[in-house]
């Protein structure tokens, strides 16, 4: 694997960071402070083609490879962890479920607006009883004339109060475990009996609304549903494999900030008429800061290169997922610990940067589920 960026892939990641450091960072606090959807953000980066960036010019998207793509997110992420997730969960699991298990008239008439940015996305899977146990759902689709009865609740839905587009999983053989599991397209603001039950308040990962949503008899036609009954686990696995690359690129994103921000305050901040940065024990901590960001980009992009490839890349993005998350939660702690009592206020950013890492560790992919994942894959 060639490790240097082609001229298009640093093109991309200079346009996305001029923008993130022009429009983003300035602004990231109040992200954090209000927890209010970035409208304004998300439709800037709409018009610069980032809402769709893996998917197909015919679409709607800008077609770029799944190198080009996390190397976006890093940089997004960088200014802001709930945009990160904002932009992860819309792209890599909404607009990645249509676009893989779509017929061609679901990928025109949901997919496109979803590429251009015009719709938002959400992926709904978890309930309050089935996280990492996806097939303990309770949420139930039955057949009724031409379409499909929809009842139950699903938790934990990134952008879930603010979607346009919702792929859903729910149960159309209750008695078949993880093959009676099916995935559908719901459409918020057309479908009666789709109800927003609220959104979380959440240690970090602000701006990104994480909703509670309820399905109270909410009728669908059956030409919503992706690909054939059954086989929604199936497409659930599929995409947070590929969505695994993508929260490491967020990880990395995070880990590169909470760095950068150490970095610049180790040489301003002056103990002993010296800067702290002079001192070999913040030295240390820098360098490894440093090693473990780098490591876990390469993991990152190890995973991208095998999807690219074709080849099996479910142990490479669980292995990418599980060391950028936990590492950057350890950088980030690092460079509260570098600022000193000042991290710990919102005088500074370190603090978020902590709350924003944490969330790597949880979502798509506990880590206890991703070393199971792993040793699965070794083992067998």
């Amino acid at each position: 694997m060639d490790l240097s960026l082609t001229p298009e892939q640093k093109q991309i990641k200079d346009m996305v960071a001029d923008f993130v450091d022009e429009e983003v960072v300035p602004v990231a606090s109040d992200i954090d402070h209000d927890d209010e959807f970035p409208w304004d953000i998300v439709e800037e980066l709409a018009d610069l083609g980032l809402m769709g960036m893996p998917f197909p010019e015919e679409y709607g998207g800008a077609g770029l490879d799944y190198h080009s793509y996390p190397i976006a997110l890093e940089e997004i992420s960088r200014g802001s962890g709930g945009l990160g997730t904002i932009v992860a969960a819309h792209i890599s699991l909404a607009g990645n479920m249509v676009y893989e298990f779509g017929n061609e008239a679901q990928k025109e008439e949901y997919l496109t607006p979803l590429a251009e940015g015009e719709d938002i996305g959400a992926f709904a899977l978890s309930e309050p009883q089935a996280g990492s146990d996806v097939p303990a759902m309770g949420t139930t689709a039955e057949k009724d004339g031409d379409g499909y009865l929809i009842n139950g609740n699903k938790l934990w839905i990134s952008n879930g109060s603010v979607a346009n587009t919702v792929t859903l999983f729910a149960k159309t053989d209750p008695d078949a475990g993880n093959k009676g599991i099916s995935s559908f397209i719901v459409r918020p603001e057309e479908d009666d009996g789709f109800i927003v039950e609220g959104t979380e308040d959440k240690l970090g990962d602000k701006g990104c609304p994480t909703a509670e949503l309820r399905f109270d008899d909410l009728w669908i036609p059956e030409d919503r549903r992706l690909g054939e009954e059954g086989r929604g686990f199936v497409h659930a696995l599929k995409t947070l494999n590929g969505g695994r690359i993508t929260i490491a690129a967020r990880s990395v994103g995070i880990a590169q900030a909470a760095l950068d921000a150490a970095l610049e305050y180790s040489q301003d901040r002056e103990q002993f008429d010296q800067p702290i940065s002079d001192f070999q024990a913040i030295q240390h901590k820098l360098a490894d800061m440093d090693t473990k960001t780098r490591a876990a980009r390469l993991l990152m992009h190890d995973a991208a290169d095998k999807k690219i490839r074709g080849e099996n890349f479910i142990k490479e993005a669980a292995q990418a997922k599980l060391y950028a998350s936990e590492i950057s939660r350890e950088v980030a702690n690092e460079g509260i610990q570098i600022h000193g009592g000042y991290g710990y206020t919102k005088d500074f950013p370190a603090e978020r940067f902590y709350r924003d890492a944490k969330l790597n560790e949880i979502y798509e992919g506990t880590s206890e589920v991703l070393r199971n994942t792993i040793a699965q894959n070794l083992l067998n």
